[in-house]
């Protein structure tokens, strides 16, 4: 029963959330509401059962928790007109995709009047579900921190009467580069093992694309996106992670390689060069067979200029060990000021490694595994541990000297 509501929650808790906050128009009170009723679930669905459709019945009951709140506090007697017209016509309840609410949801929090960052935590956590430490973890700040800006704005959309809707054509471009992060980072949350965010991301960079077909930052993420989860099937076998070079390609899914292709090609002829459309092509060279390393390398060049991301630098760092060598890889790595990064110390102790340097490698990887709370990715560490340690006996066996660890790359 556990994992059925954890299941419901996964896939409704955005839905259910974005279309309270259409009624109440209130981002605390909706999400009190729908905890309230998700709570009201863990308690009911054992005993009675789960319910035919369950995101309407989280709805009713969500509902009436904020009628019963409302009706407690005068001083928001006004917000209780709202509920009663949202009742005189009932919400229909799509199973097949996801309700406009979502898109309205996304739009009216990457408002302008809020910060980007602002607009894109609050987002992840309405929309998306996420904790507010799995976003703190997204953005590399302090959980406190990530909290009180999550509260900042939620205020500031309640004092400045921000509306909940899609704005007008004319008002679209001012909020579509939150919009784009907003997705990019619900599907980097999926793509890292929570598939309904990412399905939820793919179907709103489509809902995008239909929106604002002539802006080619959004053919460009929506290409990235259809590229990368194209190898879904493949990151994982028997749960355990698989990297990019050990896949096997005939799981790669050919259809949405070519519907990520054909999505790049849209942008290219919008003349877009955006870091959107840079990723697209750079997920694309990964698709080919040999992948042309110096050129991922010069496009990860590219978006590094334009970005200024040291993330895509320790990207580039992995594309330029392929092409020039490990040694040539880590003396960017090791420039990077990124040490609670666990992928950084993951890519350090890879290169480490091919250079021989184990009791390096051993290090970074136990640095990476403390940094890591999936746990696909602390058995993948593991794993490596343990090579490395059967790679340290055998070289011993052999009567090998093995470097020393204070050696460092020049």
């Amino acid at each position: 029963m556990v994992t059925t509501l954890g299941q419901v929650f996964r896939e409704e808790w955005g839905r259910v959330l974005a279309t309270l906050i259409g009624f109440l128009g209130d981002f605390d009170l909706a999400e009190e509401a729908a905890q309230e009723a998700f709570a009201t679930a863990a308690d009911r669905w054992p005993r009675d059962g789960v319910p035919s459709n369950p995101r309407a019945w989280l709805m009713r009951t969500a509902r009436n928790r904020a009628t019963d709140r409302i009706r407690r506090d005068r001083a928001l007697a006004t917000k209780l007109g709202l509920l009663v017209a949202g009742d005189r016509t009932e919400v229909p309840m799509k199973t097949t995709t996801f309700p406009d609410e979502r898109l309205e949801l996304i739009f009216t929090c990457c408002h302008p009047a809020l910060a980007v960052e602002a607009q894109v935590a609050l987002t992840l956590r309405t929309l998306g579900g996420l904790s507010t430490d799995e976003i703190a973890r997204a953005f590399l700040v302090p959980e406190r921190t990530m909290a009180q800006r999550l509260v900042r704005a939620k205020r500031k959309i309640k004092a400045a009467g921000i509306p909940f809707r899609v704005p007008p054509v004319h008002l679209l471009r001012e909020r579509i580069d939150a919009v784009l992060a907003v997705v990019y980072l619900i599907f980097n949350e999926g793509y890292g093992g929570r598939e309904e965010l990412a399905a939820e991301a793919l179907w709103l960079g489509r809902a995008l694309a239909q929106l604002l077909p002539d802006q080619p930052e959004v053919h460009g993420l929506l290409a990235m996106m259809l590229l990368h989860d194209s190898r879904r099937e493949a990151r994982f076998n028997d749960g355990e992670l698989v990297l990019l070079g050990d896949q096997d390609r005939s799981r790669w899914n050919t259809e949405q390689i070519a519907a990520g292709r054909a999505e790049l090609d849209r942008a290219l002829a919008l003349r877009g060069r955006g870091p959107y459309v840079l990723q697209a092509a750079i997920a694309s060279l990964h698709a080919d067979v040999p992948c042309d390393w110096p050129q991922i390398a010069a496009l990860y060049g590219e978006l590094t200029r334009l970005t200024g991301s040291p993330v895509v630098e320790l990207n580039r760092a992995i594309a330029v060990a392929e092409a020039e060598g490990p040694e040539a890889g880590l003396r960017i790595v090791d420039r990077l000021g990124l040490d609670d990064f666990r992928y950084l110390h993951a890519t350090r102790a890879e290169l480490l490694r091919r250079l021989g340097r184990t009791d390096e490698a051993r290090d970074a990887y136990l640095r990476a595994r403390q940094l890591t709370a999936d746990g696909a990715e602390q058995r993948f560490l593991e794993r490596r541990l343990t090579e490395l340690a059967g790679e340290r006996r055998a070289l011993r066996e052999a009567g090998m000297d093995l470097p020393r660890s204070s050696t460092r790359s020049p």
